[in-house]
């Protein structure tokens, strides 16, 4: 291995052995069974407010999302107008395609937004 241009010190060369190299330790692949083997999937999810509003968001966890919303920690929307349950949620791969669906929501009038929560399955 050469000399590294910036300070005199062979590649791989340890700042605590400077003129030892140490090799590269091979990634290991390791089972972990607590690791889901695919990504946990997104929602879209509708909540009507105190005010009779509703209110749309994303989450990989609603329920959570929902109680953050209650203790006031949610979004500033949620904050001056609470929520009073969650109305309809929806799943998508990634969060990716739940903030495009969840954009595409927050423009419909109130009209398509029911229509949409009653085509929630």
């Amino acid at each position: 291995m050469g000399a590294c241009a910036f300070g005199g010190r062979q590649r791989g060369a340890s700042l605590l052995h400077p003129g030892r190299i140490l090799a590269a330790a091979a990634p290991r692949l390791v089972d972990n069974p607590g690791m889901p083997a695919e990504p946990a999937p997104w929602y879209v999810y509708l909540l009507e407010c105190r005010n009779g509003s509703y209110y749309a968001g994303i989450s990989n966890d609603v329920e959570a999302r929902f109680q953050a919303h209650l203790a006031g920690k949610g979004a500033r929307y949620t904050r001056a107008n609470p929520p009073l349950k969650v109305l309809a949620m929806r799943a998508y791969p990634d969060r990716a395609a739940a903030s495009k669906a969840e954009w595409q929501l927050k423009r419909q009038p109130r009209g398509r937004k029911l229509a949409w929560l009653q085509d929630s399955p």
